[in-house]
């Protein structure tokens, strides 16, 4: 649009040729005399695709839509998606860092495999009604998977050895269980299915959420996409929305820590790399 600009500048107000103008600024001619298509004709595919991912998840940002459409669109260059991304004006506000003293940083224990280590938290919201309820959320800090949701009014530690329980039916428990000090996970029942199961608790210092970072992440996640983005009147479609909200994360969304890979992805990528290492 820029040299076209420039071409007739040098027509218009300097009476040059038209063949020289567009040498000067490198236009070809049939690029002039072809009418400007525009960007909503030419990007029409990229504009849908961008429309339903963020319709989907109205809180996802360029760098998890860029990933999803690289996917399913390879032939589409990052470039060309950011400009249609700002076009579109779905640029999300970034938050401005706040000035801090400077901190040593001491790296998050990462497993390197599968059902080490798991990280667990508590999460609080309400409904429609203002009757509030309790979210137990529990990952697998190796690929950041979503293991469970648990969604009642009231969640005891008694109620925590009964989804563990479940769980332990379908998979094994962790050799590690991450959590903070809530009353939940002191109770004497859990401490004793932990110690059956040969699991022991981590518990991370008050007031260091940064030692259960991959279940904090989880968290603004979940709340952002799901708790609220919706206004619930049942905790049954709390479940349901949650329920959905799993399998597009654990399956669907790319994580840039696991190299762009979703959760699902790369735990069978590990298992497939073990089995090679172990056959050779």
């Amino acid at each position: 649009m820029q040299k076209r600009e420039a071409v007739r500048f040098l027509v218009e107000v300097h009476a040059r040729p038209l063949r020289r103008s567009c040498d000067c600024v490198g236009l070809s001619r049939s690029a002039w005399y072809a009418p400007p298509l525009d960007w909503t004709v030419r990007d029409a595919e990229l504009i849908a695709a961008l429309a339903r991912l963020v319709e989907a998840a109205p809180s996802r940002g360029f760098d998890k839509c860029c990933q999803a459409l690289e996917k399913t669109h390879p032939q589409w260059n990052h470039k060309r998606i950011y400009r249609v991304y700002c076009q579109m004006k779905l640029n999300l506000r970034r938050a401005a860092k706040q000035r801090l003293p400077k901190r040593e940083r001491v790296p998050l224990y990462v497993p390197e495999h599968p059902d080490v280590v798991w990280s667990a938290d508590f999460m609080l919201d309400a409904l429609a009604c203002g009757r509030p309820f309790r979210t137990f959320n529990l990952i697998d800090d190796f690929n950041r998977e979503g293991v469970h949701i648990e969604i009642d009014t009231s969640i005891t530690s008694a109620r925590l050895v009964r989804i563990f329980e479940r769980i332990a039916q379908e998979r094994p428990l962790p050799q590690v269980l991450r959590t903070d000090n809530g009353p939940e996970f002191l109770g004497e029942a859990f401490v004793q299915l932990a110690k059956g199961h040969g699991m022991a608790i981590q518990y991370t210092q008050p007031g260091k959420p940064n030692q259960n970072a991959y279940i904090e992440r989880f968290n603004r996640t979940y709340r952002e996409e799901v708790l609220d983005r919706y206004l619930f009147a049942r905790l049954d479609d709390v479940r349901e929305a949650t329920w959905r909200f799993l399998i597009d994360y654990n399956e669907q969304r790319p994580h840039t820590s696991l190299g762009g890979m979703t959760p699902a992805e790369y735990r069978s990528h590990n298992a497939r790399k073990s089995t090679f290492a172990v056959s050779a």
